[in-house]
């Protein structure tokens, strides 16, 4: 494995003494005094150092790693540091340490410090890592969220998880560094598992000027409590030097970044009078994706096709709608109706759209999501009644915007948009155009605003714009 697989493989972006000096005392700061440190990833020990620095009054602080060069550095740094005796070392697996017990060994409050890994459960899988929990699906999503995606998450999650187990029944202190979208969901399982939490803050840091990444990064701050005064609201600042920033936190199970508009628009929470649906999922744009040159139709590889034209949509893409872009005479071969429905009929009615997916059908056989595997050959996801309507109102999930745009045919025909889009559907242009009013009027802009987390790589979710009855706003804007 080479040096940089392995890097992905433990998502390991050292923590630099100056960072984790910085981290420790805006920790101390915030009134935190452990008795006990745990440092459950500590690498070549920037936080173990700090934290014997910072803490004096910590009886012991517990660095572990499952790399033993990076063990070995920290031993040498240790060895003419003045804290040394009050540092303990392990060489373990994270996955693999039954840490209630080694806690259980450490009474007092306990403080769990350091820099979490990086690195997905998927990007792991593409490297062929095995520094990975147990396989299981601990978040609970469905078989079909499961295989198509859904149940990708962040190791640093995981773990997180796992430590507020440890503390669920002890007073302690969680400070790590995490992706910021992970220190939300994190937040949101507290709340929702009901954990003995009484304060949380998370601080951003510069992860581009610290690690050389591009990701929203920050310290997630948990302070977890016995007592039973629970607080599941937390506060979100800018930097570590800051000393004030918004409120953040949960409302009928919902994580809202924007507490205040949140309950200005509270009213128009409910179900959305229809399902937002996302455009067409096909995994083989070389060859369902068509475009019109001055020689014809011509495929993502170049080659003219000549195609029956009840099968052809024209296709709008999410930087089209996202941007506002005109149709650019692009087209998508839809096989299906609906999904599931055999795509055998082909051969006589569309007898050139059954050759020309014959032709191409090691792509389409080789199409890597097992949802293919199992349903008729060259099946596509997103159809059904719906996608048919001549109507519809769309949105871009990857925009840092709430732009909704109303289209309608393109030469005679529905618009189909690809699986970066949501979209609702209408058989008349009048219920469009309410719709449209509706969810660009100022009360749904509010609402919609306080639930979508702009960090995040696909900001704008189905699951938050089936949220919004846009019915209750009508069609006058105040």
């Amino acid at each position: 494995m080479s040096a940089q697989a392995r890097r992905i493989e433990f998502g390991d972006f050292q923590t630099s003494d100056v960072l984790a000096l910085e981290v420790c005392r805006r920790v101390a700061a915030m009134g935190i005094r452990p008795e006990v440190v745990v440092e459950p990833t500590c690498g070549v020990g920037a936080f173990v150092l700090a934290a014997s620095e910072v803490f004096p009054t910590a009886r012991e602080i517990l660095g572990v790693e499952i790399n033993e060069q990076s063990l070995d550095v920290l031993r040498q740094r240790l060895a003419v540091h003045p804290t040394r005796a009050r540092v303990s070392l392990s060489r373990a697996d994270f996955f693999a340490t039954d840490w209630r017990s080694e806690l259980a060994q450490r009474p007092g409050r306990v403080l769990v410090v350091g820099n979490l890994p990086w690195v997905t459960n998927s990007a792991q899988g593409l490297i062929g890592g095995t520094n990975l929990p147990e396989k299981r699906n601990f978040l609970g999503r469905s078989g079909l969220d499961a295989i198509t995606g859904k149940a990708n998450f962040d190791i640093s999650e995981w773990m997180l998880l796992e430590v507020m187990e440890w503390l669920r029944a002890r007073e302690g202190d969680v400070a790590v560094l995490v992706k910021t979208a992970v220190a939300r969901k994190v937040l949101a399982h507290a709340e929702r598992r009901r954990v003995g939490l009484r304060d949380a803050s998370i601080i951003g840091i510069d992860a581009k000027r610290e690690f050389g990444v591009s990701v929203d990064a920050s310290l997630l701050v948990m302070r977890f409590s016995t007592a039973g005064t629970n607080c599941y609201d937390y506060s979100v600042l800018p930097g570590l030097d800051s000393e004030s920033g918004r409120r953040m936190g949960h409302r009928m199970g919902l994580s809202v970044g924007d507490l205040e508009a949140f309950e200005g628009h509270r009213h128009l929470v409910g179900q959305a009078p229809q399902k937002w649906r996302s455009g067409v999922k096909h995994d083989a744009s070389a060859v369902m994706e068509l475009t019109r040159t001055p020689r014809g139709l011509e495929n993502g590889l170049g080659e003219p096709v000549r195609l029956e034209p009840d099968h052809l949509f024209p296709l709008l893409k999410g930087s089209d709608i996202g941007s506002g872009k005109a149709w650019r005479g692009r087209f998508v071969l839809v096989p299906q109706r609906r999904v599931g429905e055999s795509t055998e009929p082909l051969r006589a009615s569309a007898p050139l759209t059954w050759s020309y997916l014959e032709r191409h059908a090691d792509r389409l056989d080789g199409r890597a999501s097992r949802v293919y595997a199992k349903n008729p050959r060259f099946s596509i996801f997103g159809v059904g009644d719906y996608a048919f309507r001549p109507w519809r109102i769309a949105i871009c999930g990857l925009y840092k915007h709430l732009r909704f745009r109303k289209v309608g045919p393109i030469e005679g025909r529905p618009v189909m948009f690809d699986d970066t889009v949501y979209y609702i559907s209408f058989d008349d242009e009048a219920d469009a155009s309410r719709a449209w009013d509706a969810l660009t009027s100022k009360p749904a802009q509010s609402l919609l605003s306080s639930l979508v987390f702009w960090d995040e790589k696909r900001p704008v979710k189905a699951s938050v714009l089936n949220l919004v009855n846009w019915t209750k706003v009508g069609a006058a804007r105040d």
